[in-house]
């Protein structure tokens, strides 16, 4: 079964509905800080199942959050952010680790092949954040998923646009940060004329 056959919803909407758990500077609260709040998003993101009754715990909440801090560092590089050198090789090592505790296999129906996890449970929940990388990939979306480019914002994307140039997830973020270059050139400006 496909991401989407699972959860209704697309590869790219589960990833980034995923990233967008955490924190920002906007104010949006840590949403996998505990096995509680994990549970309430897998309910919600339509994974586990159906089973109400889903054993998740701290440890899982830690494995969430590392493995969402790495395609942070991924989706970042989409928008040619990289926090600090070897950021992105790292992130990208970490992923391959994971992903090698949550195996995929393929399913192949009449209407073509796609990858699933192998497991139940929380390891099958890590496993259909991988497939849906997977399935996001293959479908060319995944250069297209991104962060903010904001830095109070840093909500992740589906950048639409038809040269896949954008850095920012609304035009609300893009006027902010026009505005914040805007007076750093007036101060910059200001302290020049105030030296000569």
């Amino acid at each position: 079964m496909t991401v989407q056959e699972s959860t209704g919803k697309p590869a790219t909407d589960l990833v980034l509905g995923f990233v967008n758990t955490r924190p920002t500077g906007n104010g949006a609260p840590e949403r996998m800080g505990d096995a509680e709040s994990l549970r309430q998003w897998v309910q919600a993101a339509g994974l586990g199942g159906g089973d109400e009754n889903l054993q998740v715990t701290d440890a899982d909440a830690a494995v969430a959050r590392e493995l969402r801090a790495a395609l942070v560092v991924l989706l970042l590089s989409h928008v040619g952010v990289e926090e600090h050198e070897g950021a992105v090789a790292a992130a990208e090592g970490h992923l391959r680790r994971t992903a090698e505790l949550y195996p995929l296999v393929a399913v192949v129906t009449a209407n073509g092949c796609e990858l699933a996890p192998s497991q139940r449970g929380v390891p099958g929940v890590f496993g259909s954040l991988f497939a849906a990388m997977s399935q996001a990939t293959a479908s060319g979306l995944w250069p297209r998923m991104k962060m903010c480019r904001n830095l109070p914002c840093h909500v992740s994307f589906l950048d639409k646009t038809r040269n896949s140039a954008g850095l920012y997830c609304s035009p609300a973020c893009l006027s902010q940060v026009s505005m914040r270059s805007y007076r750093q050139r007036l101060k910059a400006n200001g302290d020049q004329a105030e030296t000569d």
